[in-house]
Parts: C-alpha cells; structure tokens; sequence
C-alpha cells in the first residue's frame, strides 16, 4: 500500500472520475474499525486523538488521550467485555451523553463485539424495545454525576441486563456517588472493573471486514423503533471516503459535538480523523444543546485551532448571531451542514458573519453515514452534493423502478460499499442476529425514501420526502408515534403528523385529526394530551388542528403532501403577518415537494423576501395581480 494510492485528489468535482479509475479494493484499507484504531496509533503514538471538554464554561480544562493510549484504553474496555461474555455476534448497548470514557468504550465494544449506541432521552419503553431487538445483556450507562435524567430509567431497563457498566463526567472531581444493586445484574464503574485488562492486546478474535460493527437506531414509518447494522468494511469505507477530502491535512483538528449515538458522530468525527491522525476536540456532554457553548465557540475555535465542523442548520443559525470579536477563527476553513435543509438566509447570515463557506452533505444511517459531499470552491446552488467515491446513485419511478434519466424527479436510491446490512429483526437459534431489508434493499439498491434528481455530473438535488419524517434540528422524529398518541384519545378517530417550516428549527410537529360526531374536546387539549404521550418532548406536536376528512390519494391512502402544503401555508402566513396589507399566502405540492406563493399585496417585497429566505422551502412571486389598494 502506497499514500499516493490511499490519498488520491479528491478536491473538487473533477476528481471523482480519476479516482474511481483505481478499484477500492486495490487502495489497502484497513479491514476493520480496530485495524484503523491499531494503524493510527502505531503511526502516531504519541500525538494527541482526543481532546475532551468536561463543559463549555471549562473549555481549558480538557482531557487529553493519544493515540497510544486511546487503543491502550480500547484494549482494557474490549478485553472486560470479552471477560464478561461478548462475543463477535453480540451487542453491546452504550448510553450516555459524550464524555472522555464514551468514545473509547464505543471502539471496544465494537472490537468485542457490535456497539449499540441508545439516545437515552428515548422514553423507558422505547429503551427496552431497543435492548430487546439489539440482544444486549451489557449495558455501559452514564452514571448518576454524568446524566441523572438517563440514569433514572436503569431500572425499568435492568430485565435481561447481565452488566451495567457506569461512566462518570469528564474530568470528574471526588468520589462518585455509591452505586445501587440489583439482583443478578453487576454494575460497576467502567474504568475501576478494567484497570486490571491487558492493555497491550485484545484477547479475544479481532473483527473481520464483513464483520458487524454497530446497531443504529433510526426514525422509520411504523412506530417501532429500528435498528440499521453496519459493518466495519461499510464503517471504514466510509470514514474513508470523508478523510479523503484534500482541504484537511493532517495537521487539521476536528470539532465535534454531535451524541455518538448519531452516525455522524461516530463515522465523520470518530472514524474518519484516525486516518490521518487529525485531533478531534469532543464538546461537553450537551454538545450543541449548551447554551453556554455559543458564548465561548469562536474562542474555543481560535485557542485550538479548529479547522473543521460539522453540524445542523440551526447549529449555524445561532453561530450566524454570536459575534466573533476579537478571535482569529482563520484556521476555520470546512463547515459541513447535513440532516435538514438549509435554509438560504442561514447560509448568507453564517458567511457574511465568519466568511466560511458552508458546505452541504448528504447521507443517511442505512448508508452508514455520508453519500454526497459539496465543495467549498465549486459551489452547486440547489444541490446536497455530489454522490461520494465508489458510491452509485440513481433515481428511479417511484411505482414502475424505472431508471429515470438526468434532471427528472423520481425516488433516490443509492448503491455501494457504505450500503447497510440490513435491519434487526430478531435472532436465530445460534443467538446471531437476523438482519431484513424490509422492502428497503433491492438487488443492492437503497431505497431513501427521498424524492430526488440528478444532473450530469451526480450532484443531487433533493425535491422531498417520500417518506414521512418529520426533522427537527436535525433530529428525526416519527410521525407515527404523534398519530399513535393521537388516536388513543377516544374522541379521535384520525390522525396524520407532520412537519410545520420553522426558521430555528428547520421543522416542527404538527397534527391534523379528525373526530368522532359529537366529540366535545379542543384541539388544545388534543395537543396536551399528545405531548403526554409521545415518548420524547421534542416530538410533541406545536399544534392539533381538526379537519372534518383527512386528504387521501385516489386509492383511499393517506396524503400528507397536502397536510404539510397546509402546515407551511399557515407557517409563512403567520409569519408575514404585520408585514403589509393583502400580503396572501398559499401553497401546493409540486414535483413531489411544497410550493408556496406570496402574492404581496401592499407589502415590501424585499421585507418578505427577508421573512422567506428564513425558511427551507420553495417559494415565488404570485402571477396575480393585487386589487387597487385604498388609503
């Protein structure tokens, strides 16, 4: 293996054809997550992997771990769990919010065995539906000092645990609080039970490529929650595929403040700075959920000399507000942005304020994590990217399949190396897990569930979604689990989620319901009710508006198209309230997505523009002509 082979140019559009010219198998990447743990710290010993902020308020107080000891510590984490009885097919769960014993627990569960990261704001019951289906018997939890709110829910989830093995806070000060005992199940701090592995060597069988690597957690359509498998050779590839990028040597240090139970987490900023040794800085355990964190940003940005980010929409719409004085952020250069649509007005505000270019990406967790990059030089207006290396796309007829050519709006799919393995549905007689595409894999092709074109050159243009997530801050909310909740009250006898545009938050939950004659409920207290019932607060919906039918297709299926065309009409309407008279507002499906238009009235155009570019979605000027305006 050669650099010049494992680091081709890969800077702007041009390049991708050059290097796909060399089969990815002939570039000699490593096998699995751990062979690039082992390669990094044998090249870079003695540079520093992590630098992990206990808090925003103590950003100069971090921990820090090379890349030596960062595998030394992998090495202890892996050999307990192998102690404690994982194997190459069982699932290891993790829940806690980031901190110093996180990310080495995440490689040594994935070198013992399958990691299983678990958002632990989930409620109880959707927890133990995760553990069940994942087959974990070892939980490493965050302790009662890290995430009391997490910590809390152990008990509903201790049935069918064999170990709980507790992490304390970043740079913990004094001695942590005395942990409980519960029959049967051992629980332990992490770091105290492992002080005695061997350090040197994992001692039970390495990972194989086709080995899997993590169950991922990931919204769908049913309610149920799903869990996507990777495999290291998916993992590597693409960890690969983004270190790859030529605009970031290996001097670059990383900032990342995404939860590790989010791919992006674990594939952009864990995996993929291993390949060239870059330092990543880890935020404190809310990440970018700390307020406190956009106080100090630009001179963490400046003291460490970040030179890459990677977040959501409304991440840099906040950034765009938080003046950066007197700090030199030059070493700032590459600002990725993903998971919701970027709203323009965030992109010209987060410019105009650092003179950073934004840079969209695309991907998902059944890609593993990234399947379309842009550039910062080579700007594609209207396009999440160009497809990344050894990845295919297309879009196909949604209901014939049918290969549609460049320009034309079908659904995405995606093929290659990064694709998932398949969903878990259970396990079989030998206890490994058995993994389904459930309809979503076809001859090797992924289906997004996005509705998409191409032009000539690969870059995607996204035109909706097929399917029916609702993102909110870049976090996926089902919108069964609102409906469900929804149709629990005995009023209620139809229920249809979706999301509302916001300028903050990209979208927000909304419902539309209808009701049996003669209820006698409002649509308030069918909003309370919900929120009582979903299993996370971020899903509970802003408002419950009643229909007399619910919009369905010729066939009698629901159309959400028309409810979330009625959802951004009444959004932008409000929000062009006071900005003019006669200013009307409305909105249509189009080409798969919403379409709104503004007929303005006697209001300023360029005032509403304002309002508009606010919002992701497409809008344009009314043909109609405004009446005659009285004084």
């Amino acid at each position: 293996m050669t650099e010049d082979l494992l680091w081709p140019r890969y800077c702007g559009p041009d390049d991708l054809a050059p290097i796909e010219a060399v089969p990815l198998q002939a570039r000699g990447l490593p096998g699995s997550t751990y062979d690039l743990l082992v390669r990094a710290a044998g090249r870079w010993p003695d540079r520093t992997a992590l630098t992990v902020l206990p808090e925003a308020a103590r950003w100069r107080e971090p921990t820090r771990l090379t890349f030596a000891y960062l595998l030394e510590r992998v090495h202890r984490y892996a050999n307990l769990l192998h102690r404690l009885g994982v194997g190459r097919g069982d699932a290891v769960a993790l829940m806690a919010p980031n901190c110093a014993e996180l990310i080495p627990a995440t490689l040594a569960a994935q070198l013992a065995g399958i990691a299983a990261p678990l958002n632990g704001s989930l409620a109880p019951a959707h927890l133990a539906e995760l553990l069940r289906r994942s087959g974990a018997r070892v939980l490493v939890s965050a302790g009662p000092e890290l995430a009391p709110d997490v910590w809390a829910k152990l008990p509903e989830l201790a049935e069918g645990l064999d170990a709980v093995l507790v992490l304390p806070p970043t740079a913990a000060a004094g001695d942590p609080e005395p942990l409980p005992q519960i029959d049967g199940v051992l629980i332990a701090h992490l770091a105290d039970l492992a002080r005695a592995e061997d350090a040197s060597a994992f001692t039970g069988e390495p990972p194989r490529p086709g080995d899997l690597a993590a169950f991922f957690h990931t919204g769908g359509t049913t309610g149920t929650p799903k869990l996507a498998a990777h495999t290291h050779r998916g993992e590597v590839a693409n960890a690969w595929m983004i270190a790859a990028n030529s605009l970031l040597d290996s001097d670059a240090v990383v900032f990342a403040a995404l939860p590790l139970f989010h791919v992006n987490a674990l594939v952009v900023t864990l995996l993929a700075p291993l390949f060239k040794g870059q330092q990543v800085v880890w935020a404190g355990p809310l990440g970018y959920r700390e307020p406190a964190l956009y106080g100090e940003f630009w001179s963490i940005v400046e003291h460490y000399g970040i030179a890459a980010m990677s977040a959501v929409p409304t991440v840099y719409q906040v950034l765009a507000q938080c003046p950066v004085g007197t700090a030199d952020i030059s070493s700032l250069r590459y600002a990725m942005v993903g998971a919701s649509p970027l709203p323009e007005a965030v992109r010209a505000a987060f410019e105009a304020r650092t003179g950073v270019t934004l840079v969209e990406g695309y991907g998902l967790t059944e890609a593993t994590c990234a399947s379309a990059r842009s550039f910062p030089d080579a700007p594609r207006p209207g396009a999440v990217g160009q497809r990344m290396p050894y990845q295919r796309v297309k879009v196909v007829h949604p209901d014939s399949g049918v290969e549609l050519p460049a320009g034309q709006t079908g659904l995405l799919a995606i093929a290659g190396p990064t694709v998932f393995a398949g969903y878990v549905t259970g396990r079989d007689s030998r206890g490994r897990p058995v993994l389904d595409g459930l309809g979503k894999l076809v001859d090797g092709w992924l289906d997004t569930g996005d509705l998409a074109r191409l032009d000539a050159d690969g870059f995607v243009q996204l035109a909706g979604r097929a399917k029916d997530l609702i993102i909110r801050g870049g976090h996926n909310i089902d919108p069964a689990v609102i409906e469900d909740a929804l149709l629990a009250h005995p009023h209620v006898t139809g229920a249809g989620a979706v999301g509302r545009p916001d300028p903050h938050a990209g979208e927000v939950p909304v419902a539309y319901v209808t009701l049996a004659p003669d209820a006698d409920v409002t649509e308030d207290e069918l909003r309370r009710w919900a929120a009582e019932r979903v299993p996370e607060r971020a899903a509970a919906p802003k408002s419950v508006t009643v229909l007399a039918a619910l919009p369905v297709t010729d066939v009698g299926k629901p159309y959400k198209p028309a409810l979330r065309a009625d959802a951004t009409r009444l959004a932008v309407a409000e929000a062009l309230a006071g900005h003019g008279r006669d200013v009307e507002v409305d909105a249509a499906v189009e080409d798969g997505s919403v379409l709104v238009s503004v007929t303005p009235g006697a209001g300023d155009r360029e005032a509403i523009s304002a309002v508009l570019d606010q919002y992701a979605l497409r809008w344009t000027w009314s043909q109609a002509t405004p009446g005659p305006v009285e004084s």
